[in-house]
């Protein structure tokens, strides 16, 4: 291990900060960057009538989603709320989990009817069905000879 030596005044936060990393070095969980952004993972499989897409959103209240489309484009939006807790001894915990705002946006085909879009969310996976509008049914056109 090697001294850290200063030629100028450095801040107490430094100090600690250098300490945390001589003492957790082992441990792979150490972390000072800031938690990547939430992007929830979706899945999305077309049926013969529909469309059926999936998003992933553990630990999010159905209060803080938001499904909208607008000019042909499904959104899913919303918000995981942080959480700060301290155990009985007053010491913080280390988190992990990626907090904040999200937006996933999807382009829909022509075909999808907008008026009868559905969402349902349960043991936090959202699902939203995307009736397909009749299409029409091709037409043999006769040939007439002149």
């Amino acid at each position: 291990m090697e001294i850290m030596k200063y030629e100028r005044p450095v801040s107490l936060a430094t100090l600690f900060d250098e300490l945390d990393d001589v003492f957790n070095a082992p441990f792979s969980w150490t972390s000072r960057t800031e938690s990547p952004a939430i992007t929830p993972r979706v899945d999305i499989a077309e049926e013969e009538d529909r469309y059926h897409l999936k998003a992933d959103l553990p630990g999010i209240d159905k209060k803080d989603i938001e499904v909208k489309i607008e000019n042909g484009v499904l959104t899913i939006s919303g918000e995981r709320k942080s959480e700060t807790r301290k155990d009985e001894k007053g010491r913080y915990s280390y988190y992990e989990r990626s907090y904040g705002k999200f937006s996933r946006s999807f382009g829909l085909p022509e075909h999808v009817d907008t008026s009868t879009i559905d969402a349902h969310y349960k043991d936090g996976v959202l699902e939203v069905n995307l009736k397909k509008l009749p299409q029409a049914k091709p037409k043999a056109i006769e040939v007439k000879v002149e």
